[in-house]
This record gives C-alpha cells, structure tokens and sequence, in this order.
C-alpha cells in the first residue's frame, strides 16, 4: 500500500481522531470517550495488530 495513502488511514482510524470528531459534532465528552474508547478495544487494536494487552 502507497505509504501516503497508509499514513492518512492511520491518522482517520485512530481513536484520538474519532474522539475528536465526536466531540466537534456535539455529543458529551463522556460518550464520546466511551464510543472511541470501544472502537478501538473492539476494533482498532485487533485490525493493527496491538493485541489486546489493556
């Protein structure tokens, strides 16, 4: 995969990222917190290869 184009995914896939976009459409920052946070236990760290060390 084009490393640009890898590089780009990464930075929209991460956590910090959906949390940030939650935020700025409006919902409460413990929710946001909570969504993001279940994304990338549920998601994220499976997809890039982190495990599931806590």
């Amino acid at each position: 995969m084009n490393r640009r184009i890898k590089n780009a995914l990464q930075h929209r896939l991460n956590p910090l990222h959906l949390y940030c976009r939650l935020c700025e459409f409006g919902l409460p920052t413990a929710l946001a917190r909570s969504i993001s946070a279940g994304y990338e236990r549920a998601l994220y760290r499976p997809l890039a290869g982190h495990g599931a060390s806590a």
